[in-house]
């Protein structure tokens, strides 16, 4: 019997967006082995259990092996070529009847996990003539990188070796791998941790301060007020990089410790002690969570003091810091579009930045955009009907699309309600890139991401995908790559590190050092300063300087007197879950074993209140829906609130709570981090 052909191949892992480096083990086309890739300078031959379960994702049972027709008896498999041309028909159709803005498009990546998914969904959006690009930049962190852009003119980046983590919002054990690696290896030579957080997470029981704050209310959190006060701030570096700080001033005084304490419930005393640390700490780092801060009623506002915080302290392009990092060159795979996107008017800021546009449109407004506006869907490895808010409102908007279609690995709750299902390439399946370190911790670091593995039955990769559909509707000629060994060498056109290289050296390489200086062309905005005072805020009606917003759905809040009876506690929903990212990775026997059910939970005297014990099924319940979940009793929960993990199927899918309408003023984004719920044991 011949002995079979062994390969090892360096590659980054794309099951969350810290694309961790990885080194696959393949015996004739197919994986055997995985492990962290050790001359990786993030995770430094470590992977999390996700990484772990890569074989079992890659070769599921369930995953989709040919293009799906939607019947009247069920689902029918088809050929690509009959797929191609029935949907390039439709497209082309309704394109003729209502527009081409009548097709809107959702990615699940917008380019961090998977650069090119996001770039070539782009491409086809604008080929097409659409400007309407929705995907998870309407809920997730473009507005904490919008903020950062207003304030600094790029987008500074907290580095992964700190002298003060704090953790705000952010449980970096469960959704951060590669940090949590890092403040572990840090705390021994004298880091210090601080946790902003409703639930004492497990790294708080070595933190200098651990803080519980009422969900919602993180904008109220008046260090500001006492930096300034104390004259704690870094008045070097405030004359010479920053514009505004003497109208800022003023504008603090209303926003003392005591007033903070009565909207957080985080003690006036704790608020000074970690004003205090955090200003008398060179290379601190304010660590958002996921979302956390975005997802709120006040969340540019919230975004915004941050970067102040971070300001005025002196803590920008520091070690340990905030650092602007040498941006990445590559070509830009996308093309012009006509149009705004859906949401540009109402949400000018998020659109458009000193004559500098985005593509994204706000998610939030698809469930009354359909079908006046939107008549068709091209969703690209994504599960909006789980991840994105209210899930109610828009399963019965998608009802109503003349067609949707759906591309990706596995039969999603999306892809139910598709009219046509087609099978998607594995990360470990195409040529890729591994880029987007610098974007989660500040690593100017980049490598490719081969095909390591034989194609699985008939699924086609994204460049395959949208390239044969641009040829069903008549431009083909706008996707000339005839493989995606040849695009990936087209992005890196520009770079200094060129295909060849990296496929020479596939551990990767750094593409530019850091450089901690500054200087007058450090920072892009009008004054050419650290924008304190915000003339873009101004423009579009918003406070230039940070304000407070309470939540509608909150007990101090607008709505109180309308839902606090029947909804009395607080709810919270987008707890992460170390072996799931979103709604994928469910479906994996060996991360159902690990969390194998969603957790509510919820402070001991809560729990009693309510006739409640640990691990009843319960209902969680707000005017939008309800859902079912195990309930989770521990005295780390602050009482009155109730958190719920996100990205669960189906009666546990926690955006069958949110609400689309309660929005963001300036962004457009959900408010989900301060919501009203109420809570009883399930039947």
């Amino acid at each position: 019997m011949a002995e079979k052909e062994r390969k090892t191949f360096y590659t980054a892992c794309c099951l969350c967006y810290q694309s961790c480096g990885v080194e696959v083990t393949v015996e004739d086309g197919k994986v055997v082995g995985v492990k962290g890739q050790d001359s990786h300078p993030m995770n430094k031959g470590k992977i999390c259990a996700k990484g772990q379960a890569m074989i079992e994702h890659l070769y599921h049972k369930d995953r989709i092996k040919r293009p799906l027709k939607k019947v009247d008896w069920g689902w029918q498999e088809i050929s690509w070529e009959q797929a191609y041309s029935e949907i390039g028909a439709k497209l082309n159709g309704l394109k003729e009847e209502f527009g081409p803005s009548s097709l809107g498009f959702f990615c699940g990546s917008i380019g961090v996990e998977n650069l090119e998914m996001g770039s070539l969904t782009h491409r086809f959006k604008a080929a097409f003539g659409s400007p309407n690009f929705f995907s998870v930049e309407s809920i997730c962190f473009r507005m904490r990188i919008r903020a950062r852009q207003i304030t600094f003119g790029k987008y500074p980046v907290e580095e992964m070796d700190s002298n003060l983590y704090v953790l705000w919002g952010h449980n970096p054990a469960a959704s951060d791998f590669a940090l949590a690696l890092a403040i572990q290896e840090n705390l021994k030579k004298g880091a210090k941790v601080v946790v902003i957080d409703p639930r004492k997470i497990a790294i708080a029981d070595q933190a200098e301060m651990y803080l519980p704050i009422r969900p919602g209310t993180d904008g109220a959190l008046a260090l500001i007020h006492v930096i300034v006060n104390e004259d704690l701030y870094d008045h070097e570096f405030v004359e010479k990089w920053t514009y505004g700080f003497d109208k800022l001033v003023p504008h603090i005084q209303q926003y003392t410790p005591e007033w903070a304490e009565a909207i957080t419930e985080v003690k006036a005393d704790d608020i000074r002690k970690l004003a205090r640390l955090f200003a008398s700490t060179k290379g601190a780092s304010i660590c958002h969570g996921t979302c956390t801060q975005d997802q709120q009623a006040n969340g540019s506002q919230t975004d915004r003091a941050m970067a102040i915080l971070q300001s005025i302290t002196g803590n920008i392009n520091v070690p340990g810091g905030w650092v602007i990092s040498p941006r990445l060159s590559l070509a830009d795979v996308s093309l012009p579009f006509p149009g705004k996107p859906l949401g540009a008017d109402e949400y000018p800021l998020f659109y458009e930045l000193w004559d500098r546009t985005s593509p994204y449109a706000v998610m939030n407004l698809v469930p009354e955009s359909i079908p006046s506006k939107i008549k068709a869907f091209i969703v690209a490895g994504g599960n909006p009907l789980v991840t994105m808010p209210d899930s109610n409102a828009l399963t019965d908007a998608f009802k109503k699309l003349d067609l949707l279609v759906v591309y990706d690995l596995f039969m999603t709750e999306t892809a139910e309600h598709a009219h046509y299902v087609l099978p998607a390439a594995n990360q470990l399946e195409f040529w890729g890139l591994g880029y987007n370190y610098n974007v989660c911790h500040c690593l100017p670091y980049l490598m490719l991401r081969p095909p390591a593995a034989d194609r699985f039955h008939e699924t086609k990769t994204v460049l395959e995908f949208y390239k044969g559909l641009a040829e069903a509707c008549g431009f083909g000629e706008q996707f000339p790559w005839q493989t995606d060994e040849e695009l990936v060498a087209h992005e890196l056109g520009p770079c200094s590190l060129s295909f060849d290289y990296l496929r020479d050296n596939p551990e990767g390489g750094v593409y530019q050092e850091k450089n901690y200086t500054l200087n007058d062309r450090s920072f892009a905005t009008p004054t050419r300063k650290i924008e304190i005072y915000s003339e873009a805020f101004a423009k579009v009606g918003a406070s230039p300087l940070p304000t407070y917003q309470e939540p509608e759905k909150s007990p101090q809040g607008s709505r109180w007197a309308e839902l606090g009876e029947k909804y009395p506690l607080v709810l919270s929903t987008g707890t992460r879950y170390l072996h799931y990212n979103g709604s994928q990775m469910h479906n994996v026997e060996s991360m159902r074993k690990f969390d194998p059910y969603p957790r509510a939970e919820m402070g001991p005297e809560t729990a009693a209140k309510y006739g409640l014990a640990h691990q009843d099924d319960v209902i969680i319940e707000t005017d939008r829906g309800w859902v079912k979940m195990k309930a989770e009793v521990s005295d780390r929960t602050m009482e009155g609130v109730v958190l719920v993990p996100h990205g669960w199927p189906r009666e546990a899918n926690c955006n069958r709570l949110t609400d689309c309408n309660c929005r963001e003023p300036i962004m457009g984004y959900p408010q989900w981090k301060g919501l009203l719920c109420s809570i009883r044991k399930a039947d």
